[in-house]
């Protein structure tokens, strides 16, 4: 018996994304080994950097700009004494000075120091638009312009090794942060903080969307686990990824009402939601209905995202050979 992937293959994959591809190879990649065209990612990584890279499959993609909103976390590795245009070593070198007389506990401050809420010039590598271009066209052109800074969240940074007492010396760590953050950036700005160019020397994405490394598989492992059926295991459901978000049950006929895209009285629900915005609607028999929001008058709830087919066929699939 054959069957169509696309029907029936949905949910969060979360890949390992390899050094030398861009996030876009990775979706490209998947996408025709799965033959499903609904793929996308939860938020870009370098060609460069490895790491979790979480992609929404069929309907889920309805949530990637939620997942993308979700903290992140990287370890970083940065290296003391030297700039490149880049921020990285794959750039090139545009200053050079002896750090040697950095120590570690120097090194640990300025880094801790950054925890917070700080603002950030992003890098003329980056995607980021200014006046209709993105900043790494820009850099190819041999353009440097102003950016205007951003302000990020840095949730916490843990530190992993110091390598002090060279003309080099290198910091290891491991950061949380919002969505937009550049972990090259914060490199340099460590290093400006102490008075000496930095760079970012490796970048491993470690987490995403609540996604850690050993959840992931590697486009390796895709061919293997599709042949042997146990790729849909691998698949989570972005409901419960969402894990912050509050939940509320509704009943017949309120389940029906939000899928034909009516708003609903909040009285109805179980439990009546009591904080304005977001959350997650289920039919009484556990089935997520979608994403929903609580109005500022706090009686009425309207759809967002609805997820769930009220026929059945998006959910199952079609069942003929």
């Amino acid at each position: 018996m054959s069957h169509n992937p696309e029907q029936v293959l949905e949910g969060v994959l979360a890949v390992w994304k390899p050094a030398g591809w861009t996030s876009h190879d990775v979706v490209a990649k998947t996408r025709g080994l799965l033959r499903v065209r609904r793929i996308g990612h939860t938020g870009t990584l370098d060609p460069a950097v490895t790491g979790v890279l979480p992609l929404c499959i069929g309907r889920s993609t309805r949530f990637v700009e939620y997942l993308q909103d979700m903290p992140k976390t990287y370890e970083a590795t940065l290296r003391f004494g030297i700039a490149t245009d880049t921020e990285d070593l794959t750039g090139n070198i545009i200053e050079q000075k002896d750090a040697s007389f950095l120590t570690e506990s120097m090194i640990i401050d300025a880094a801790l120091s950054f925890i917070g809420e700080i603002d950030q010039v992003p890098p003329m590598v980056s995607a980021v638009k200014i006046n209709g271009k993105r900043l790494y066209e820009l850099a190819r052109e041999g353009l440097t312009v102003d950016r205007p800074s951003r302000r990020v969240n840095i949730y916490g940074i843990e530190i992993l090794n110091v390598i002090a007492n060279g003309a080099e010396p290198e910091l290891t760590f491991s950061v949380t942060c919002s969505k937009g953050t550049y972990i090259r950036t914060l490199c340099v700005d460590i290093g400006r903080k102490l008075g000496v160019p930095a760079v970012m020397k490796e970048l491993v994405r470690t987490e995403s969307a609540g996604i850690r490394q050993e959840q992931c598989v590697t486009l390796e492992q895709i061919p293997d686990l599709i042949k042997h059926g146990g790729l849909s295991e691998k698949l989570l459901a972005p409901d419960t990824m969402l894990a912050g978000m509050p939940s509320v049950v509704a009943e017949y006929p309120e389940s029906l009402y939000v899928l034909q895209g009516k708003a609903v009285d909040a009285n109805r629900l179980q439990p009546k939601p009591d904080k304005e915005g977001l959350l997650k609607l289920y039919r009484s028999d556990g089935v997520f209905l979608g994403l929903f929001s609580l109005e500022g008058d706090m009686e009425t709830v309207r759809p967002v995202k609805v997820f769930y087919a009220p026929d059945g066929t998006e959910k199952t699939g079609s069942q003929s050979d």
